[in-house]
């Protein structure tokens, strides 16, 4: 099985817990969260029918379905799954070595490189003002159109945030980009940090 492998053992135990659900049909679904970034997490979850994605690729094995999530399925590249018994009965293990290398390079799409630059630079740092920024567009001249939710949406400090942190990041790194601008409705306060 390309990509990610099952051991027998982890096969053999995932197919037990499986049987004891009362979902005929019931797999399990492989993804990463936070791909290609500090944070990844390597999950298992069970997949009933209808769960699936039509994206997933399937991998039958002899006694349940495992879908594997498109977008997480380059970060699980030599990815293994094990169950070892020890003492205290036994453990299921993912080691998924290529779940926190990025996926980008200088030859990506810019949208992805902007993307990319988001989740692990920027996006770390607003979290702990509850806040979050995503990339809406990039439109002529080289404008990146982003738009700030959580604690930073209505944050008097935005302005700040997006010319001196942001911008200069952003443009530091990639090239093509001339500035951003922020399309975020700021007079909605509610959840604002500041």
């Amino acid at each position: 099985m390309a990509g990610i492998h099952l051991t027998e053992a982890a096969e053999v135990y995932l197919a037990e817990l499986l049987a004891k659900q009362e979902t005929p049909g019931i797999g399990i679904r492989v993804f990463i969260t936070q791909p290609g970034t500090s944070y990844a997490e390597t999950c298992i979850a069970y997949c009933k029918p209808g769960e699936e994605k039509p994206e997933d690729r399937v991998i039958k094995l002899n006694s349940f379905g495992v879908w594997v999530d498109a977008v997480s399925e380059p970060f699980l590249e030599d990815a293994v799954v094990d169950y070892a018994t020890d003492r205290m009965g036994g453990q299921l293990t993912i080691k998924a070595p290529n779940a926190k290398v990025p996926m980008v390079n200088d030859d990506s799409p810019l949208n992805e490189r902007i993307n990319y630059l988001l989740q692990t630079e920027i996006n770390p740092g607003l979290a702990s003002h509850g806040g979050e920024v995503k990339l809406i567009d990039v439109v002529e001249n080289g404008i990146a159109i982003l738009q700030f939710g959580g604690g930073c949406q209505g944050c008097g400090m935005v302005d700040v945030t997006l010319k001196e942190g942001i911008e200069k990041t952003l443009v530091a790194r990639i090239p093509e980009l001339t500035g951003v601008r922020d399309v975020t409705d700021h007079t909605v306060t509610e959840n604002a940090f500041y």
